[in-house]
């Protein structure tokens, strides 16, 4: 937290040490299903290396997700679980064609933003399923040559059909197709694009693939490292890192359906409505990088949780931004309700450009503030009811009441 002395974190260039470990977690590759590279591979070492003796780790059977518990069976306590998604979208091998081409789906991205980029393409060893290598040097192709291209594509006038897309791994000679399934190359196989982040131009800027959603988690582990150190007495937080978010928030849904908390905070990438192109007739409401972490209200969000957020960040000076949702907040947020049980839920973001693209942009403020933000918002929920804590009749009876609303 900063003090009147320090300038704040966010209002600082976020340090080397920091941004590596935030670009760690991001190159983990995690593609939906597969996500233990980035929760086994990065996280579960990390939370060991530092966790308090009498904290847990908890793993489950059908998803690679992982919680870092911090006060593991005391079911009396009030349990505040903060999740980011491993998972990231990814492209999956459909066919083999004759001439070698690796026909594959685009999943969550729009076709057009693929083309001529660098790919990684993950596949099992024919003869010992469950054991992976990695194939680099194809890119996603779809027309091959403007000359070959329709003359509406040309134009613009006519995009790319999803149908159209395959990973080129420059095959040539006898048989390509049969070189290409040599290699034990399927259906199903996944693929993501192949580009780490990295400092952008522009101050504090960054950009490269998958900001979505290594950045929630990434905010979940400093979180970790923050009170690790300084123990919080009264409420039991369970640091969650989920899987199969960008299908369906599957992986979030069992873990909280399991675990059952009181308050859930998803934490997601969010949208940069003022900088997107050709939103101006949908009218969106304010959000902007660079100008603090998004806080979601509607949808099934608590006010009386959000209201609290927002009273934690007034009292630090922490940069925050609303945002709205109408049925679905579209994050983890929605773990609860999806999987049927009572807690207090919102969602915090990090407004970015370019989502669901090779070149996703954030800024380093955003991300830290968002930090700053829940660090503030769980001393809180800590400190309530002098120092006991918040307690489940303060969710319950803290609805606000439009009939006693004063008239202006």
């Amino acid at each position: 937290m900063a003090t009147k002395k320090t300038k704040p974190a966010w209002e600082k260039s976020m340090p080397a040490k920091q941004f590596d470990f935030m670009k760690e977690i991001l190159a983990a590759p995690s593609p939906i299903g597969l996500e233990a590279a980035m929760t086994y591979g990065v996280l579960k070492p990390f939370f060991e290396k530092i966790k308090p003796k009498s904290w847990e780790i908890h793993q489950f059977k059908g998803n690679a997700g992982i919680v870092l518990d911090s006060h593991p069976g005391e079911d009396d306590r009030v349990s505040v679980m903060i999740v980011g998604h491993a998972d990231k979208i990814r492209l999956q091998v459909r066919s083999i064609g004759a001439d070698g081409k690796i026909w594959v789906n685009s999943d969550s991205f729009l076709p057009c933003t693929l083309i001529g980029h660098e790919v990684k393409l993950f596949s099992q060893e024919p003869k010992n399923p469950g054991k992976y290598r990695l194939i680099e040097g194809g890119t996603i192709e779809a027309l091959g040559a403007i000359h070959f291209s329709d003359p509406k594509q040309r134009t613009g006038d006519q995009g790319i059909k999803p149908t159209e897309l395959y990973l080129e791994l420059q095959v040539s000679g006898d048989k390509p197709k049969e070189q290409i399934e040599k290699l034990g190359i399927r259906a199903g196989d996944p693929i993501i694009l192949d580009r780490p982040i990295r400092r952008g131009f522009s101050k504090d800027s960054f950009y490269g693939a998958y900001l979505d959603n290594g950045l929630g988690c990434f905010v979940v582990a400093e979180l970790v490292r923050i009170f690790a150190k300084k123990q919080l007495k009264n409420i039991r937080v369970l640091y969650t890192m989920a899987t199969h978010e960008e299908i369906g928030r599957f992986g979030a849904t069992a873990i909280a359906g399991e675990l059952k908390p009181d308050i859930l905070i998803g934490a997601d990438v969010n949208h940069d409505y003022d900088a997107a192109p050709n939103l101006g007739a949908k009218k969106m409401n304010s959000l902007t990088m660079g100008k603090g972490f998004s806080l979601t209200n509607g949808s099934i969000t608590s006010d009386f949780l959000v209201a609290l957020i927002e009273k934690a960040c007034q009292g630090e000076e922490i940069p925050y931004q609303l945002d709205f949702s109408g049925r679905d907040t579209g994050t983890d947020a929605m773990a609860a309700a999806l999987a049927g049980f009572d807690a207090a839920a919102t969602s915090i973001g990090f407004p970015i450009r370019n989502m669901h693209t090779i070149s996703e942009t954030g800024h380093t403020a955003d991300v830290l503030s968002a930090i700053a933000g829940m660090e503030a918002s769980f001393i809180a929920l800590d400190k309530m009811n002098k120092g006991k804590g918040i307690n489940r009749d303060d969710l319950k009876n803290n609805y606000a009441r439009l009939d006693n609303a004063s008239t202006l």
